[in-house]
């Protein structure tokens, strides 16, 4: 690109570098669910749901018992930084000591 117009103080030609329209301007993040992969994977989900529910009954629900026991464990796990864990030998703010 030739850039002399620069040095003589004219505007910028059409084309170069400072001018720039919205489409070249970086756009926001968009979220997964606004996506077009996203709506086409919700609408597999919703399908792949729906036919567990209608034809294996049996399996979701031979499976319930076992998702719970998985999400006691899971929130066990995960839920217990929030208050030192189990043994602290730290008494609750505000707490008897």
């Amino acid at each position: 690109m030739n850039h002399d117009h620069l040095a003589m103080g004219s505007p910028p030609m059409a084309g170069d570098a400072h001018d720039r329209t919205d489409a070249d301007m970086p756009t926001a993040h968009k979220s997964l669910w606004q996506t077009r992969g996203g709506i086409v994977l919700i609408g597999f989900l919703a399908v792949a749901g729906f036919y567990l529910v209608t034809e294996h009954t049996a399996h979701v629900f031979g499976a319930l018992p076992w998702l719970l026991i998985l999400g006691c464990l899971l929130m066990h796990l995960f839920m217990h930084h929030g208050h030192g864990g189990h043994g602290s030998s730290n008494p609750p703010e505000g707490g008897k000591s």
